[in-house]
């Protein structure tokens, strides 16, 4: 049984409502369900924030035992702090050549790295003992 920690929603139409739900891989998306997790509500309070409640310790223990998070669950729990950012590439168009930049987990945006100084000793000539030349004028 393949477990999967994932979103199953509720409330009514044009104000969702959903909880994390720790559930069976083959059941259905508001079906059977083995742990409530938490919750999460899209719609901005009062406050004007999304609001999100989770259980740390269960997410962790079902991480622990091989559950794996929907996508948008992964990006619930890297917002919470407890997995590291979700591999991104930017794509031009789909099935086009992919944009090389790194990308800004939380605005999902190429990072602009003009001012930052990358250095890359990869290409520094090696002489025969695996040392680099030095080189003389």
């Amino acid at each position: 049984m393949v477990v999967r920690i994932r979103l199953a929603r509720f409330g009514c139409r044009n104000r969702p409502f959903y909880r994390l739900m720790a559930a069976d891989s083959r059941s259905p998306r508001d079906g059977k369900h083995l742990e409530v997790l938490g919750y999460y509500d899209p719609l901005p309070g009062k406050d004007d924030g999304k609001r999100m409640g989770l259980k740390f310790d269960r997410v962790k223990y079902w991480l622990s035992v091989g559950a794996q998070p929907s996508d948008p669950v992964e990006r619930i729990l890297y917002r919470a702090g407890i997995l590291p950012p979700p591999p991104m590439l930017a794509m031009a168009h789909k099935g086009g050549p992919r944009d090389r930049r790194p990308i800004d987990p939380m605005t999902g945006r190429p990072l602009d790295l003009e001012g930052v100084t990358v250095v890359d000793d990869s290409h520094t000539p090696k002489s025969g003992d695996g040392a680099p030349n030095e080189e003389t004028a």
